[in-house]
């Protein structure tokens, strides 16, 4: 089973989605410029991601769509398990919105000029400035009734569990007066773990829950508050 896995990773699973790949890029590059930057920059990537699932034969469930508003912005955070987080809510989510990544993703031939065309967010953590530029194009992102996808680990786990997260999402939300929604992400680790290329065929399952507010006027307090609230609804779903 092993040697069948690896020959069609390597010749039908890879070389297909590397096609693929670079035909989304140049469709969400040059749809981005010439149109609706929102359209472009979402969709098709979402049918990539979908197509992404289905060839790597990682079956999904999806479920908690029903506890948010598609004409709703919100900050969504989910714990990092593995590349496929990307693919499971790119593609399963249902709710358009833009990334929050690393500035090192920008490097990557084609696919980060596709991210930078579809308004995703660049976040460089070289300097002060750096951070600072990066927050206002959040708040920027937010104003214009954009939704956040951020991982508040900050990186991928090494060891499957799920680590503390940092405070900049939950200042985003509560600076925005917009509502946190935890997204409880199950099965990418095993699929293909950080530092590895080999994939291994498992499920995905994806929990969106309820969304998050709080009443506390203290910015601090609130942003501390949705940041363990967080924490612990995804932890717990685990």
């Amino acid at each position: 089973m092993k040697v069948i896995l690896f020959i069609y990773q390597w010749f039908v699973l890879v070389p297909l989605m590397l096609v693929l790949s670079i035909l989304t890029a140049l469709i969400t590059i040059i749809g981005c410029y010439v149109g609706n930057g929102n359209f472009w920059g979402y969709y098709p990537p979402k049918v990539w991601s979908r197509i992404f699932c289905f060839v790597a034969l990682c079956p999904v469930k999806a479920t908690g769509h029903e506890n948010i508003d598609k004409n709703k912005s919100y900050v969504f955070v989910a714990n990092h398990q593995g590349a496929f987080d990307i693919f499971l809510i790119y593609g399963f989510l249902n709710h358009n919105f833009k990334w929050m990544m690393k500035q090192s993703l920008r490097k990557m031939p084609l696919i980060g000029k596709a991210c930078e065309s579809a308004g995703h967010i660049m976040v460089d953590d070289s300097g002060a400035r750096g951070v600072k530029r990066s927050m206002n194009q959040s708040l920027e992102t937010l104003k214009h009734g954009q939704s956040l996808v951020i991982f508040p680990e900050g990186s991928r786990t090494l060891d499957g569990k799920i680590h503390r997260f940092k405070r900049g999402a939950f200042n985003l939300a509560c600076d925005n007066n917009l509502e946190i929604v935890p997204i409880t992400i199950e099965g990418p680790y095993k699929i293909m773990r950080r530092g590895t290329l080999q994939i291994f065929p498992h499920k995905l399952k994806m929990t969106i829950h309820k969304p998050i507010s709080s009443d506390i006027a203290d910015r601090d307090e609130r942003a501390e508050y949705l940041k363990e609230k967080a924490f612990e609804i995804i932890s717990k779903s685990l």
